[in-house]
Order: C-alpha cells, then structure tokens, then sequence
C-alpha cells in the first residue's frame, strides 16, 4: 500500500476541511479527469483499487495521473479497550480530499472509454466524484 517514506510525527491531529479546494483544482495533465464532490478520506486501499482499474485500462494506449497520496496516518484502537491510555496505533494511511479537487486524470483514450473507467473508479472511492474534462 502507499504510505510515505519518512514523516516527521508518528502520529497526527484529525483536522479540518476547507469548504472547497485551493490547490489541485484544475486539470494540469490529462484530457479527462474525477473531481471530488464531497469532502472525506480517501483510504490507500482503495487508491491503490483505482490505480489497478486504471493500468488495465490504459495498458497499450493511454496514461493516468494519480494527483492524490496518503499522507495523513490514520489511527485505531483494538476492540473492547477503555477509554483513555492513549492514542490508538496507526493503521493505515489516508488522502485528505476536499470538493473540487481533482483526483485521477486520463489522457490517450477515447471520450467513452475515459469515462466509463473513471466511473468505474468513483465507484471504489468513499467520497462522491465528477468527471470533468480539460477546457482548452
């Protein structure tokens, strides 16, 4: 799974969400992107699910970019422990994505192939997507 190489605390605060995104709204690579439509953490199982349809998808003719990277770990207590005696370990990492971040983009396919990949891409993710396309 994705997790980054080296992090300067173990473990991190919840935070908060911006009503909208100020960094990564707009389509820098690809002809055909997913937008996020809701805000949410985006697990690295399951960008890692997106990333297995889109490298079938685009194996002979086409390319994606991932613009999206677990970076925030997420913690979790075992089961039947008592409140207090700390925080809970890390078990896995996760994206944080506000509305109008663009997180998948494909480029090399045709408009139907695109879009019926990067519905089925929204479809594995836990916050709700768009697909949008490049305005030249």
């Amino acid at each position: 799974m994705l997790s980054p190489k080296r992090q300067k605390y173990r473990k991190q605060f919840r935070g908060i969400w911006r009503k909208i995104a100020v960094k990564g709204q707009n389509m820098s690579f690809g002809s055909f992107g997913l937008k996020a439509s809701t805000n949410g953490w985006i697990k690295d199982r399951e960008i890692e699910a997106c990333r297995v349809i889109l490298a079938r998808a685009t194996r002979k003719v086409g390319k994606f970019w991932i613009r999206i990277f677990p970076d925030k770990p997420f913690t979790k207590k075992p089961p039947e422990v008592t409140m207090g005696a700390g925080k809970g370990d890390v078990s896995h990492f996760v994206a944080s994505v506000v509305p109008g971040k663009i997180m998948f983009e494909v480029d090399g396919l045709s408009e139907t192939d695109s879009r019926l990949v990067l519905k089925g891409i929204s479809a594995k993710l836990s916050v709700k997507g768009k697909i949008v396309t490049r305005e030249l």
